[in-house]
């Protein structure tokens, strides 16, 4: 199995899956079949951790149209996620927080394969795992 690693965090990947870090530091993952497409950002508190009252907020103000979000544990990860339809995408959002560590991930693919990749993004997600701080 492979993994994707960051400064800042790793997740496992499926056979199937495979990864690419872009010049942002934005990571996008998908499977060979190309059906959706994952977009991971990494944002960082300035000061302290992030509260999950916090994290609601950001995912409220970022996300309007969305009308509930839902709480959900991914790894060592915690946060709220939402699934809707933009345009011709069905789309699934999570706004996840360790720490002051903020990962804003992103799931789209065409309304007529919705929930085709659900169960391999949730355990994909599940593998989230925060990287060891570098010691000094």
């Amino acid at each position: 199995m492979d993994v994707v690693e960051t400064e800042w965090w790793t997740m496992a990947l499926a056979p199937e899956w495979w990864a690419d870090v872009e010049e942002d530091g934005t990571v996008l993952v998908a499977d060979e079949d190309d059906v959706g497409c994952l977009e991971m950002t990494t944002l960082h508190k300035t000061d302290g951790q992030l509260t999950p009252a916090e994290l609601k907020q950001i995912a409220v103000t970022e996300s309007p149209s969305v009308p509930a979000w839902k709480a959900v544990n991914c790894g060592d990860f915690r946060g709220f996620t939402a699934s809707f339809s933009e345009a011709e995408a069905a789309v699934r959002e999570w706004y996840l927080a360790s720490g002051g560590l903020l990962l804003f991930v992103s799931y789209s693919c065409d309304l007529d394969n919705r929930g085709m990749d659900d169960a391999a993004v949730d355990a994909l997600l599940d593998t989230l795992a925060r990287s060891a701080p570098a010691s000094a």
